[in-house]
């Protein structure tokens, strides 16, 4: 089947299984779904090792200074947990922007690369940021479809879902993103690493962090760690956790209903005044300002 039907087919099924906006979890672990009736305005994210593509509509991501515009003839494939903004550039009431995220399975991406005798070197040699955009294909597309369709058919999901995500993870293999790919699925490469201290970040952001420690973690010196983290991130790994800091203490205040102060000390700041600066750093506005102004977004 072409690719053009291929999308038809699968904007059809996506439409049918959220009739509402929004992101929604499903059935099939590892699997998101999205769906945006007009365009948006930048949202911070961060997102995880995964591809994502759009099966109707245009949407951007922006990291590390650099914009990946992406519509239905590429996909987003990022493979590490990476500060970004994301809006809907194209999408109506009529034609709504809808697509999917699937998170990456690197162990099984590292088990197919040692089976594949001739793989697809792709872009060739890997450096820069961990996202990049990649050419779809309709044999990348169709497993993805099917996957989706799935979601239709509960019973089956538990026996078909693992063979389709191998497959997938199979097609990425041979698309023009496999040489990113191999590189980060790669248990000794610098990437890989680096991704364990990413982890461990994320896990740990409202610590006290040495960035000595987290070269140790990675086996790296100091100055290599910093290098690669960049390079993977866009951030340095003490501006990488505040940007975690930050939006997590964001997601607090509209959530949970705290108070500026009470959301800093969560996230780790000892200084509400320092937290409310870097706050409006990131986002423009002060805490209290930006919480007022979301709230009436929301209502």
């Amino acid at each position: 089947m072409a690719l053009q039907q291929l999308q038809q087919s699968m904007a059809a099924t996506l439409t049918r299984l959220q009739s509402d906006e929004g992101d929604m979890e499903t059935d099939i672990p590892g699997l998101l779904l999205f769906r945006r009736n007009q365009p948006s305005e930048p949202a911070f994210c961060l997102v995880e090792p995964s591809i994502v593509l759009v099966a109707q509509g245009r949407k951007q991501m922006v990291a590390g200074g650099a914009a990946y515009p992406y519509d239905t003839s590429s996909f987003l494939v990022n493979s590490v947990d990476l500060p970004a903004s994301s809006q809907v550039v194209e999408a109506s009431p009529d034609t709504p922007c809808v697509g999917l995220v699937l998170k990456l399975d690197f162990r099984l991406l590292a088990d197919l690369a040692a089976q594949i005798n001739n793989p697809n070197t792709g872009d060739g040699e890997v450096k820069g940021i961990s996202a990049s955009l990649g050419a779809m294909t309709p044999k990348l597309f169709s497993p993805l479809t099917r996957l989706v369709e799935l979601l239709e058919e509960p019973d089956a999901i538990e026996v078909l879902g693992p063979m389709l995500k191998r497959e997938i993870h199979f097609r990425l293999l041979q698309t023009d993103k496999a040489a990113m790919l191999m590189h980060i699925a790669s248990f000794d490469s610098q990437a890989f690493r680096v991704s364990k201290a990413i982890n461990w970040l994320k896990q740990h952001f409202n610590a006290v962090v040495r960035v000595e420690t987290l070269a140790g973690m990675a086996n790296m010196s100091q100055p290599t760690f910093h290098l690669h983290f960049r390079q993977l991130t866009g951030m340095s790994p003490l501006q990488y956790q505040k940007w975690l800091r930050l939006n997590e203490a964001k997601r607090l205040m509209l959530n949970n209903q705290c108070d500026a102060s009470t959301a800093a000390f969560e996230v780790g700041y000892e200084s509400p005044s320092q937290f409310s600066r870097e706050y409006r750093r990131l986002f423009g506005v002060p805490p209290r300002a930006d919480m007022a102004q979301m709230r009436r977004v929301t209502q």
